[in-house]
């Protein structure tokens, strides 16, 4: 899976109430939650972010509580994938599980602005940083994970492997 768009680049222990505040979790409708994605600490993302944008962090994104929530909002509100020095743990599975692409690599992170075009390439890891022409390598998803994301998510692949469709 490929990406590229604009890089929005936040600091470190961005945490799971500020990326979807507690106070929309009456509703887990992906595009309800991606209209109030991290409004508390940039209250004008959902209008700049276009689809395949990335998000670029510090260590600990994703961190608090285990919501799902989270990855959910920022799936639905376009973005193609976050690239951070580190994640929560909890965070970083239910990002897996709902399909969102995640990727570590903190000298990407050091080296790459707010408002850079990057372009990502999850399946082999290659970080580029297209408005200064660096290049860096994350880790790969191993083949099983990739499926994962590139089903979807867990239920997608889930149903993918016992051959259910919906109706």
């Amino acid at each position: 899976m490929e990406f590229e768009g604009t890089a929005f680049k936040y600091g470190r222990d961005v945490d799971t109430d500020v990326i979807i505040p507690a106070r929309y979790l009456n509703s887990s409708d992906p595009d309800h939650l991606a209209a109030h994605c991290l409004e508390d600490l940039d209250a004008t993302f959902v209008d700049r972010v276009q689809p395949g944008d990335i998000i670029v962090a510090e260590e600990n994104f994703g961190c608090g509580s285990s919501r799902e929530h989270a990855p959910i909002a920022i799936k639905a509100a376009g973005v193609g994938v976050v690239v951070a020095k580190s994640f929560a743990r909890i965070f970083y599975r239910n990002a897996i599980n709902i399909g969102l692409p995640i990727m570590e690599c903190p000298e990407a992170v050091d080296a790459i602005s707010a408002g850079d075009t990057v372009q990502v390439d999850a399946d082999t890891g290659e970080i580029r940083d297209l408005t200064t022409g660096r290049t860096f390598q994350a880790q790969p998803f191993p083949p099983f994970l990739q499926e994962i994301i590139n089903a979807g998510g867990l239920i997608n692949r889930t149903r993918e492997k016992l051959g259910v469709h919906d109706a």
